[in-house]
C-alpha cells in the first residue's frame, strides 16, 4: 500500500513540476523535475518487487552471497609496504628544515622504543 502511494505521489509531483514548466516563469529545472519524479516512482516500485523476490527466493539471496560472486582478499603486494625506522637525516640533505627535524625526532623515538624495556620486561620492586 505505501508503494503504491509513494509511485503515485510522484506522478502527482511529476505533473505538478510540468504544469510549473509550461506557466510562464517556468523553467528548464522544471522540467528536468518533472522528467525525474516519474524514475523514482518507477525505482520504488522495482525496490519493492526486488525485496519481495528476495524475502521469498533463497536462491536469489544464494546469489547474492559474496563466496557465488567471486570475492577475492585484497592481494598483500597491491599497497607499498609500510615504512620502516626513519632513515638517518645527513646535514647536506636538500629536506626543509621542518622534515629534517620531524625525521630526526622519529628516528630517535624509535631508538628509545627499541632500547627501553616495556611494562612487560620491567622488574618489580
Amino acid at each position: 500500500m505505501l508503494v503504491v502511494v509513494a509511485a503515485v505521489a510522484c506522478l502527482g509531483l511529476a505533473w505538478w513540476q510540468w504544469s510549473r514548466f509550461e506557466s510562464s516563469s517556468g523553467s528548464g529545472q522544471n522540467l528536468g523535475y518533472a522528467l525525474q519524479w516519474p524514475a523514482f516512482g518507477v525505482m520504488f516500485i522495482y525496490a519493492y518487487r526486488r525485496f519481495v523476490v528476495l524475502e521469498s527466493d533463497p536462491d536469489e539471496v544464494a546469489k547474492l552471497s559474496p563466496r557465488t560472486q567471486g570475492a577475492t582478499e585484497i592481494p598483500a603486494d597491491l599497497l607499498p609496504p609500510r615504512p620502516g625506522t626513519a632513515a638517518r637525516v645527513t646535514a647536506d640533505d636538500d629536506s626543509p628544515p621542518e622534515i629534517r627535524d620531524l625525521a630526526e625526532y622519529n628516528r630517535y623515538l624509535s631508538e628509545l622504543a627499541s632500547s627501553e624495556p616495556g611494562p612487560a620486561q620491567q622488574e618489580n620492586p
